[in-house]
């Protein structure tokens, strides 16, 4: 789906803080979408979570420093950190080439029906539509 500019995909959840989460049987993939990276800017670094670490829903997961802000990444879902992404610490910046591509961890979620509160494509899409449009 294209919002002006902006790209998203079909077949993944949105959080209203611009991150994105892949449901993938038991294991959750998240990352931050084009509006983020873009908003963000240029990134310099990011400080991965830790492998093992329990997170909440909604709660700080991590940071990205760009050239003119540093940024909090929140979780999409609860449950326990299973795989950082190795490749976007030594070259985060991969996270504004290939938002979609270049997820941030994974999680082994505690309680799958919490992406009831997260949105589908088409809800995003208008949540961005109206964020932008105030």
């Amino acid at each position: 789906m294209e919002i002006g500019t902006y790209s998203f995909k079909d077949d993944l959840f949105y959080s209203k803080s611009h991150e994105w989460i892949k449901i993938e049987e038991d294991i959750c993939i998240v990352g931050i979408n084009d509006y983020s990276q873009r908003e963000i800017g240029e990134i310099a670094f990011i400080e991965l979570p830790k492998v093992d670490s329990e997170v909440k829903q909604f709660a700080i997961l991590c940071q990205i420093e760009s050239v003119k802000t540093v940024l909090d990444i929140f979780s999409p879902i609860s449950g326990t950190i299973v795989e950082v992404n190795k490749e976007i610490e030594n070259t985060p910046d991969l996270l504004n080439v290939k938002p979609y591509q270049s997820w941030i961890c994974k999680i082994k979620p505690i309680d799958l029906t919490e992406k009831i509160n997260l949105m589908n494509v088409n809800e995003y899409g208008q949540y961005l539509k109206e964020l932008i449009d105030k």
